[in-house]
């Protein structure tokens, strides 16, 4: 079974006229938050093998937090993937399908665009999720999609299995 995490950048400083948008940083709950998420992914036995990161700075930022988590990933930096249309991302998916649970960490639109292609392509094992995922899809937040099939990458094949957001274990986390 082949597996696929689609996860957007977690939060980060405001974007204001003259700031480099690329070079946007994390902030604290950000780091907190992208950690939280890979933790509950890892609890899933849902590990990637290999990570496809934006390089902007935020999405650096946030698979450096995903890394302190998961165990024998292999990073890729990708500069296609800095806002990135859906295409690209698909792209990018279909040259690294060897492995069989692969991370992709980058923006919106392009991300949401994608992660709806997909369940539009393949459906749900579960409603809620593609309701969630049809509402937005935030900073931090994770769709987890996987494949019965093992051969190479086809978006029909690929059911979503799961939405994490954030938000959702800020609530749940003790104060």
């Amino acid at each position: 079974m082949k597996r696929l995490i689609l996860m957007r950048h977690a939060k980060t400083e405001a974007w204001v006229e003259g700031i480099d948008d690329f070079a946007r940083a994390l902030t604290e709950q950000g780091h907190v938050d992208a950690r939280r998420v890979a933790e509950e992914i890892v609890a899933l036995g849902w590990s990637p093998e290999r990570i496809l990161v934006s390089t902007a700075r935020r999405a650096r930022e946030t698979c450096s937090e995903v890394a302190k988590v998961v165990e024998g990933e292999r990073v890729r930096p990708m500069e296609a993937l800095y806002l990135s249309g859906m295409r690209g991302i698909a792209e990018a998916v279909r040259q690294n399908d060897g492995a069989s649970t692969l991370m992709v960490i980058g923006h919106n639109p392009g991300l949401h665009d994608f992660a709806l292609s997909l369940l539009r392509d393949g459906g749900s094992r579960d409603h809620r999720s593609s309701e969630r995922l049809n509402e937005k899809f935030p900073t931090a937040c994770a769709a987890l999609f996987e494949a019965d099939e093992d051969g190479a990458f086809l978006p029909v094949h690929f059911k979503l299995a799961d939405v994490m957001r954030a938000r959702d274990f800020r609530e749940a986390d003790p104060a």
